[in-house]
Formats: C-alpha cells, structure tokens, sequence
C-alpha cells in the first residue's frame, strides 16, 4: 500500500502584506499531481489545515477542492486531521458532506469517526481515536490511531486527566490501550497526529518564526518513545522542516509545510512523503521535493548599488533585506530599493557604527540651541550615529510650524 503524508498547508496564511494564496494554489495542484502520479491508495494531511479560526472564503473554497482531488471523488481515502490553527468544529461541520467523497476530517481528540462504505473502500472498525479501512483491493486492512491538536484543557477535557498529570503520559495510555485492542500484525499499523513531538535525550527542535507555539514548558513535551510498538509509521505536522525523529524501521516524520511561510525558513526545501506499508514489515519512505512558491530569502548589503543589482536579478523571490550603511537612509533611497522590487518584505536599516558607548553623551549641555540638543538626542538614541541633512531639515519645519 501507498500512502501521500502531508501536513501544515496554513491556507489563507499571509507574510506581512503579502498573500500567498497564488502560491499555495500551484503548491495545492502540486500534491495532488503527486498523489495521482505516484498512485497512492491513502493520504493523511496531519493538521494546520488553514491558517486561522476563520479562514476567508477563497482559502476554504481551495481546501475543499483540493481535498476533493486528492480523493479522486471518492476513489481514494483521505484523512485530514485539525492542528493547532485549526477550529475543530469547523473542520468537523462539513463531514457528512465530505464522507461522500471520502474524505474523512476530524477536528477534535477522541473522535469516533462514524462508519460508511463507498464503492473502493470502508470504515470496517472505529473507535475513540481510532479509525479502521478496509480497501476492495487489498487483502489487509489499514489501522490509523489519529489525534488532532489539543491543549492542556481540551485533553483533560477528552481524556480525564488530573491536573498533575503529564501530557505524555495521558497520550502515552490511551496510545497503546487503543493499539493493544486493534492493532494487529495481519495489517498496516499508523498514527496521525498534529503535535509537538521530541526523541527523548535529542536537542529540542525549534518551533517555527511566526508559529502559534504549543510547547509552553515541560509538562507539554511529547516524546516519541510514548509511540506504540506496533505503529509502523507515524504522521506528523506542526514543525515545518522535513525531519524523521524516529529510526529507519519506526519513522516518525515530520512532512514539512508545502510552502516557506517565515524567515527562519529561508532556503529550505519543502517535501511530502510517500510511504510503502505492508502488514508486519518495516516500511519504506521517500521524500518527494514541492517546486511551487516563492523562494524566502534573507539578505544583507553594504551598498545601495549592489541591492538594486541583486534585486533586479532575484525577481520571485520574497525578501527579507538588511541595508548596513555609514548613514540613515534616505527617502529618495527606499523609494528606489522599493521601485526596484515587489516582493520586499522588511527593509532594515543598520548602522555599521556599533561601537559608540552611550556614557560619552551622558551629561548634555541643555543651554544649548534645540538643533543642537536634537542632535546630540538622536545620537544618544543611535549609536552615535548623527542625523543626516534630511532629518535635520524635517525637525527644523516641525520646529517652525509650532511656532
């Protein structure tokens, strides 16, 4: 069997001003392509689905036909499980509808996903957490465990806990008391979750720039070690780089987002994985690299001439720039970095004289003329760095017209 494992789509999600919603439309036609080329009998999105609580009308209208696609009108399961981004009851509203389709969405932990039969497949099994397919052209069944996101509060409200109790190891009891019961070596055994997810004694992995975190403290790290033997692989999502925190025989894979969506992302390459599973066998996977969107980019420069050149040359690109300079930018200055390209994210400007020590202008001479006295506050506040001719020409006709 064949499975597409993808995670963090974040429609609808913005850089700054700039939408991204051209981007992920080619990225969206991208996966499907994929999945039809690599002919996948399942796909499993592991969270983050939109990128807010309330997604505009063009991100769903793109969610749903995507999904639609990827299950080739009901040919093909897909589960698509909620993330911390997500609204759980949004993502469960459309179900009956989606089921038609085969498309099974499950916004809130311990779901019970209702059984239903189309034409190639079934839910022949399901259960709180746990969902069981039979396909008509296989002879073994595929098993999922799923957990979308939940937080502290809405896992003690599902699953009980006392308020002492560790995250990890409610996740870890009710993992392995749902594996024990249904998952057996005569079929492909997986976990879909959207979690902050650790291998216990490794570095902790960063959370994305601009990312809602979920890990706050200890009490929320999860460990991979909590994972059920009988998992063959695990699907998550919520951390955007491609990573396997698992072993070659138990992968435990983050798919990475389809798109660059913050500078600490710059220059990474963005994948889905594609999995071979058989009943009682390790499992192989690839990694397959996504072509679509704007690359990320973060530069530096010394020289206006050289940002203009750089940025003539790199036109599809968004960008993150950083201009060191002896002197303050002018206006004339940005308007021409800003004309030269359109996808300009940040500009920062940075002074390179960073040695001034701020005692030297410790005791001012307040008997001074206020231009003066301007100056000598603008360099306190800038590294000593004095105020350019325009600036001193903007504070002079402020100081006039209050006169």
């Amino acid at each position: 069997m064949k499975i597409l494992h993808t995670a963090d789509w974040h429609l609808g999600k913005r850089l700054d001003r700039f939408s991204r919603l051209e981007e992920q439309v080619l990225v969206m036609n991208e996966i499907v392509q994929i999945a039809d080329e690599q002919n996948v009998d399942l796909v499993l999105v592991a969270g983050d689905l939109f990128d807010n609580f309330n997604p505009s009308v063009e991100a769903t209208e793109l969610f749903y036909k995507t999904l639609k696609r990827l299950s080739l009108n009901g040919k093909r399961p897909v589960i698509a499980i909620s993330g911390n981004h997500d609204s759980p009851s949004l993502i469960d509203a459309p179900d009956p509808l989606a089921r038609e389709c085969g498309i099974i969405l499950i916004g809130h932990p311990k779901a019970k996903v209702h059984p239903f039969e189309l034409e190639h497949f079934k839910i022949s099994k399901s259960a709180e957490g746990f969902i069981e397919l039979e396909f008509k052209n296989q002879n073994f069944p595929a098993r999922i465990l799923h957990t979308p996101y939940a937080n502290e509060i809405r896992l003690k409200e599902y699953f009980g806990e006392n308020k002492e109790e560790e995250l990890n190891r409610v996740l870890a009891e009710n993992w392995k008391k749902t594996a024990d019961e249904f998952c057996d070596q005569n079929g492909i055994n997986l976990l879909i979750a959207h979690l902050y997810m650790n291998k216990k004694g490794a570095p902790i992995l960063e959370e994305p720039e601009g990312e809602k975190p979920i890990k706050i403290g200890n009490a929320d790290l999860i460990f991979s070690d909590i994972i059920p033997s009988q998992i063959q692989y695990t699907a998550l999502g919520h951390l955007h780089g491609f990573q396997n925190i698992g072993t070659d025989e138990k992968p435990v894979v983050y798919s990475s987002s389809p798109l660059c969506y913050s500078f600490s992302e710059a220059g990474q390459t963005k994948y889905v994985s594609i999995i071979d599973a058989e009943p009682n066998k390790k499992v192989s996977f690839e990694k397959i690299a996504l072509q679509n969107g704007k690359c990320l980019v973060r530069k530096t420069f010394d020289c206006i001439e050289k940002t203009i050149e750089w940025l003539n040359e790199n036109p599809n690109t968004l960008i993150e720039l950083t201009l060191e300079s002896e002197t303050f930018l002018k206006a004339e200055e940005r308007k021409l970095i800003y004309r030269s390209h359109n996808g300009i994210v940040h500009l920062i400007p940075k002074i390179k004289n960073q040695d001034f020590n701020e005692n030297q202008l410790s005791e001012i001479n307040l008997s001074q003329d206020i231009q003066t006295l301007f100056n000598d506050y603008f360099k306190s506040k800038n590294n000593g760095q004095e105020a350019n001719e325009e600036l001193i020409n903007l504070f002079n006709e402020i100081v006039s017209s209050d006169k």
